[in-house]
């Protein structure tokens, strides 16, 4: 047995001490918006991009937007200067998906990550995959007794969002299950938010300008004149998402 100086114990207790770590990782459930390109990244695009915007900006404002690129390849796109665009228009561009290896190298330098394609997968299935990566167990309910203002963004993880109040414009409530709101819908609500395509949304008054189950979404541009003001409820039929009047 070879004897231990006192440098080497001092340097055996250095080692076994275990200093507080400063962060944590945790698994999150976030909505992004994916933007399907189909041809060049030009003037075009950018004049296309401001036509819809101006239809309502505030929709897509500071949320995370995916490009994907699977009808684009072999498309030599400058992402640096996409970016910088995409940043002056209040879009947050945070990665591609379906990109070629070109592509990704491309993105990559400009500061994006590169995002797998993604499959489709039956409703149940999605469900479990949801079930897996959520801390929170399913079907925890959300309860907002208070109205949620503009710019507020209120998130149930676990299940169900009731709101008691209304969703004021420019505010945005998501539920891994489905969303309840007792009052004016006059911001965004997405429901499903894990891929549930069961979920549905319920509100007293319609007047939302963008609603989404399952990723699938409606802007206000696309709603019935005749559902404005209405009791409603949104659900999932296939690939389209319905609205229709509460009896």
């Amino acid at each position: 047995m070879h004897p231990i100086s006192a440098d080497s114990a001092a340097v055996e207790n250095t080692v076994r001490v275990s200093p507080t770590v400063p962060f944590q990782i945790r698994g999150r459930l976030f909505t992004a918006i994916v933007l399907e390109l189909s041809g060049d990244v030009d003037d075009a695009f950018y004049a296309a991009l401001d036509a819809k915007l101006k239809q309502g900006a505030a929709f897509f404002a500071y949320v995370p937007l995916v490009l994907d690129l699977e009808k684009a390849a072999g498309k030599v796109i400058d992402f640096k200067l996409l970016v910088l665009e995409m940043r002056t228009r209040r879009l947050m561009l945070v990665g591609v998906q379906n990109a070629s290896p070109e592509q990704k190298r491309a993105a990559q330098l400009a500061g994006l990550i590169t995002l797998g394609a993604g499959r489709e997968m039956p409703a149940d299935e999605a469900l479990r995959l949801g079930a897996a990566t959520s801390a929170a167990p399913r079907g925890a309910t959300k309860l907002i007794t208070e109205p949620v203002r503009s710019g507020q963004r209120v998130f149930a993880d676990a299940g169900d969002l009731i709101i008691m109040g209304s969703v004021g414009s420019g505010a945005e409530v998501i539920a891994r299950g489905n969303v309840h709101i007792y009052g004016t819908l006059r911001g965004r609500a997405l429901a499903g938010a894990n891929g549930d395509a069961k979920a549905r949304i319920f509100c007293q008054s319609f007047e939302a300008e963008l609603v989404a189950i399952g990723g699938v979404y409606r802007t206000s541009d696309d709603f019935e004149g005749s559902l404005l003001k209405q009791r409603v409820q949104m659900y999932l039929d296939g690939d389209a998402l319905r609205i229709e009047p509460l009896k």
